[in-house]
């Protein structure tokens, strides 16, 4: 006999993440992967992070600060916010999980474009309440009037990944400002802005003074991408004192351990570093979209550290080719987009070596 789990989980999957590195080795026989499917970033991270937690050693036997304190105070200098418009997270999975069990009730809806993050779909059905999937536009962008349409009597929540993963769209500060001067004040506008470093445009959304305009929005961001710490799992969301209070209700106490919080630190002081990151990012799109233009084939601009290309090929099977060279990619055909790549962009060596492999299956098709 088993025990029944709750009926709001009917429907919820659990999410499935790029392969490890580690399986993969095992699986093909072989002693490196190159690894291009989870948008992390293949840099690495600061050289600084290893001495900072080399000096904190002798304190892992204590709990860690439950108040992230010298996160906190950073951060507040860096965004010009007060400290109780911060709130601190095991990665942006936590803090999505967090603000829907504080907000959602069963019945309630929350909105999400499509494709974009599965977490927002999963924690909504986690709740009881009704996912509400808008399709993104003609240019695979977030489509901000259909999701004003869709807004009903039972909407709580509308989500909105800026820069959007898996497509690299994203939304300016004029479209976000008319978008947020239209949304009931009732419902709550988590704008996850886990790329929003790696932003191309002059236009880049203010996002902490949209907060400081519209009490019903919340901005999340993560270490994960441009520092580098996503093994470390680290995030923060920045909203206004009434909803970071709100959250708190639910967060669990001490869920940032110690060895993130002063790696994250020691990140946010390596400005050498991310500038490295940040030109590596746009010479390795620049490249990507020269080789592109070049082969003819199909590709969204990015605004992240990953590009979407059309093969026009199948995707699982072009996955499959890439394997038997060690290195691995996702597929278009999880995210309704049949014939796509989602590809990291890697070092300089990994890009070059991605776009050989493709003009050659290009040529000669899957084997």
């Amino acid at each position: 006999m088993s025990i029944a789990y709750r009926e709001a989980l009917e429907s919820s999957v659990p999410y499935v993440p790029a392969r490890t590195v580690r399986s993969l080795k095992e699986e093909l026989h072989v002693d490196k992967i190159i690894k291009l499917a989870g948008n992390e970033n293949n840099l690495g991270s600061s050289p600084s992070i290893i001495d900072a937690l080399l000096n904190y050693r002798d304190e892992y036997s204590r709990y860690p600060d439950f108040a992230n304190t010298e996160l906190l105070i950073r951060l507040t200098k860096a965004l010009n916010v007060k400290d109780d418009q911060l709130i601190f997270g095991n990665g942006s999975f936590e803090l999505i999980t967090i603000i829907a069990n504080t907000y959602l009730n069963a019945g309630d809806e929350s909105i999400y474009a499509e494709p974009s993050f599965g977490w927002y779909k999963n924690v909504t059905l986690q709740a009881g309440a009704i996912p509400v999937a808008v399709p993104v536009n003609n240019d695979h962008a977030v489509d901000l009037d259909k999701i004003l349409q869709a807004i009903t009597g039972r909407t709580k929540i509308i989500w909105i990944c800026n820069p959007n993963n898996p497509t690299g769209t994203a939304l300016n500060q004029k479209e976000l400002t008319s978008f947020l001067s239209k949304v009931p004040d009732h419902i709550l506008v988590v704008l996850d802005e886990a790329y929003i470093d790696f932003y191309a445009g002059s236009d880049r959304p203010d996002t902490t003074a949209l907060i400081q305009k519209y009490d019903n929005l919340i901005s999340l961001r993560t270490f994960s991408k441009l520092y580098g710490l996503a093994s470390l799992r680290l995030g923060y969301g920045i909203s206004n004192p009434t909803i970071i209070r709100d959250l708190h209700r639910v967060k669990t106490p001490g869920n940032v351990n110690a060895a993130a919080q002063v790696a994250g630190a020691a990140a946010l002081d390596d400005h050498e570093f991310t500038a490295k990151v940040l030109e590596n990012n746009r010479s390795g799109l620049a490249l990507y979209y020269d080789t592109l233009e070049d082969l003819g084939l199909e590709y969204i601009p990015s605004n992240g550290n990953f590009i979407m290309i059309n093969t026009g090929l199948d995707s699982d099977q072009v996955v499959s080719e890439y394997l038997k060279h060690g290195i691995l990619l996702r597929g278009g055909n999880e995210f309704g987009m049949p014939g796509w790549l989602r590809i990291t962009i890697g070092t300089e060596e990994e890009n070059k070596l991605v776009l050989e492999i493709l003009k050659e299956i290009i040529k000669t098709g899957p084997k």
